[in-house]
């Protein structure tokens, strides 16, 4: 809500509208810290309504299963605005009243599992609810043209609390032991920058199924538009650094799959010993969405859907960012694939030279750059990747795919927001938002057997689907018979693919969304 003065103005152009009866809404979807209360907590995927199983290829089984019906309680509401204190809740509260509205707080006291806070997440000042969606937005319309800009009209099914659905969930299951194929990720368009559909990458790839993958980098105000945000390996190349800490999802050769908190630490040392960790890969310098790397302003650690600064970085490319790396100031190093520099250039914005790679600094790395790298000069560039504290080969064949938060660990919820970023403690409406309300879902699991579950479950589509959230997530993937998994990119972004056509309903009113990267299984 802006913080200029709203002037009062008459309301009669809302006395046509007929406003229900408030229903008893509760205080507020309310998440326990334990995981197993969290875990006794009724699931809503016991039972299906409706499901449907084909047999894609030896090892490969696609399901479309439909639970719960929907919900006649379930309405349209106008929120206001998320509030960090009751009092100043109630004060919009009254404020609105005294223009004519019919407002009320609702308390949300569900955090994150991993937040030791106890207190209310915040409090929601809301209006409705209303029968019909035109006059829900006819309300918020209203606000917002007299300055309380944070309204919007929603869908009480969406809000997290109890319901009963539908949920329309669609299930890849494929098991290593007997699919001949591959499993592996897939950048959209064969680079990194630039967004293409899962559709348009199952069809090139002649894909048994697919869907859509890790974060990704919307637009270029937040750095390379397309480029993962976060860690991508694409046939054993390292294609995007980590934001370290958060859980993605590995695969092998072998189609083997495993669930790993993934960092990576990449490193130039120069002839003389001399050694400089390098801060990213195929990207702008110094826009880092996710935050998560060393020497990120405003912070260190994983901040979602938030794009970091730092002034003074060193960014590598290879020719999966295109023919040229992004200009500026600073200063750029080109090294063959022998190790061995050939160039020196004084600004950024130069040729990626087939077979060599670029090493762009700006700020206090370009002057870096200059005192210690020379033509000529034989280099050692260095690229580790850790899954659990553990090292992982680049091999060919390996993939990895970003996400977060986990879902499940050893067969129990376990779905640590906080320390993955999706739970902000300046900003807690965002895990509101985020985690706690239903939005359309991707996700990954293992089975006990080692099998894969890729799962897309549709949203934002009242009266046909809902979406999950969080911890309905890891609720349906457990059911499913998941020990592990892993939340991926949704809303928007979901997408489900099965002998190259969709099988998912987009839930952007633009129909499917071009993405970042898709994990594929080819023939």
């Amino acid at each position: 809500m802006t913080s200029k003065r709203i002037k009062k103005t008459s309301l009669l152009s809302l006395t046509a509208l007929t406003f229900l009866t408030i229903l008893p809404f509760s205080d507020g979807y309310i998440s326990k810290t334990k995981t197993v209360e969290a875990e006794n907590q009724q699931s809503p995927f016991r039972n299906y309504e409706n499901k449907e199983t084909q047999k894609l290829q030896e090892g490969v089984t696609y399901s479309r299963i439909v639970y719960g019906k929907a919900n006649q309680n379930d309405a349209y509401m106008v929120n206001v605005d998320f509030l960090p204190t009751k009092e100043d809740a109630i004060k919009l509260r009254d404020q609105l009243t005294a223009k004519g509205y019919h407002p009320f707080v609702q308390t949300i006291n569900g955090r994150a599992q991993d937040d030791p806070q106890q207190s209310p997440l915040g409090y929601l000042v809301r209006m409705g609810p209303y029968k019909e969606e035109s006059n829900a937005k006819m309300i918020s319309n209203d606000l917002i043209s007299k300055g309380y800009s944070d309204s919007k009209t929603v869908f009480t099914g969406e809000d997290g609390e109890s319901t009963t659905g539908p949920w329309v969930v669609h299930v890849i299951e494929m098991d290593p032991k007997t699919f001949n194929g591959k499993v592996s990720s897939a950048l959209s368009n064969n680079q990194i920058p630039g967004k293409e559909t899962v559709t348009n990458m199952s069809k090139t790839n002649h894909a048994l199924a697919g869907v859509n993958g890790g974060y990704f980098v919307m637009g270029p105000k937040d750095g390379t538009e397309g480029d993962l945000a976060g860690v991508s390996m694409v046939d054993g190349k390292l294609t995007s650094e980590a934001v370290n800490g958060r859980t993605s999802l590995v695969l092998d050769k072998k189609n083997q799959a495993s669930i790993s908190a993934v960092s990576t630490k990449l490193s130039i040392q120069t002839a003389d010993g001399g050694k400089r960790e390098i801060d990213g890969l195929n990207r702008v310098p110094g826009l880092i969405r996710g935050c998560g790397g060393v020497g990120d302003q405003e912070t260190n650690q994983p901040k979602h859907d938030f794009t970091c600064t730092d002034t003074s970085e060193l960014i590598q490319y290879s020719s999966l960012y295109g023919t040229e790396t992004p200009s500026g100031k600073g200063t750029e190093a080109v090294i063959n694939g022998k190790g061995r520099i050939t160039e020196i250039r004084g600004k950024r914005g130069g040729t990626i030279p087939k077979g060599s790679t670029v090493i762009a600094g700006t700020g206090e790395s370009a002057e870096w750059i200059q005192q210690h790298l020379y033509d000529g000069e034989k280099i050692t560039l260095t690229k580790k990747v850790f899954a659990d504290n553990h090292s992982i080969s680049s091999k060919n064949g390996m993939g990895i795919v970003n996400g977060g938060p986990r879902l499940l660990k050893d067969g129990k919820m376990d779905i640590p927001s906080t320390a993955e970023g999706l739970h902000q403690p300046d900003n807690p409406e965002f895990f509101y938002q985020f985690g706690q309300r239903r939005h359309p879902r991707t996700i990954a699991g293992i089975k006990a057997n080692g099998s894969l579950l890729l799962v897309t479950i549709d949203g934002r589509k009242p009266g046909y689907s809902v979406g999950a959230n969080f911890k309905e997530s890891a609720q349906l993937l457990k059911s499913l018979g998941a020990v592990e998994a892993v939340n991926l990119d949704g809303g928007g972004s979901t997408t489900m693919t099965v002998n190259d056509k969709m099988v998912t309903t987009p839930s952007d009113t633009t129909g499917e969304r071009p993405v970042g990267d898709a994990i594929l299984l080819t023939q």
